[in-house]
């Protein structure tokens, strides 16, 4: 991991005592529990990005008729 940040930060008593018992119920400390969860979010974030990319492009494709694999080769061979 290399060298680590501190942070402070400030939950709800609600979720404090959650992730507390998340910790303790996965064997972690409280820090792990907090960076597994940014990083779930962080991935989530990314998968959202990439299917509007996905959707974009693959409008532009079907605006060009590109709706298959061969079609694509087809596109890109002439």
């Amino acid at each position: 991991m290399g060298t680590a940040v501190k942070k402070t930060i400030s939950l709800s008593p609600e979720l404090a005592k959650e992730a507390e018992e998340i910790a303790r119920a996965e064997g972690k400390s409280l820090s792990a529990v907090i960076q597994d969860a940014l990083r779930a979010a962080r991935a989530t974030r990314l998968k959202t990005e990439l299917r509007g990319i996905q959707g974009y492009w693959s409008g532009k494709a079907r605006e060009k008729g590109i709706l298959t694999e061969k079609d694509l080769d087809r596109y890109l061979r002439k």
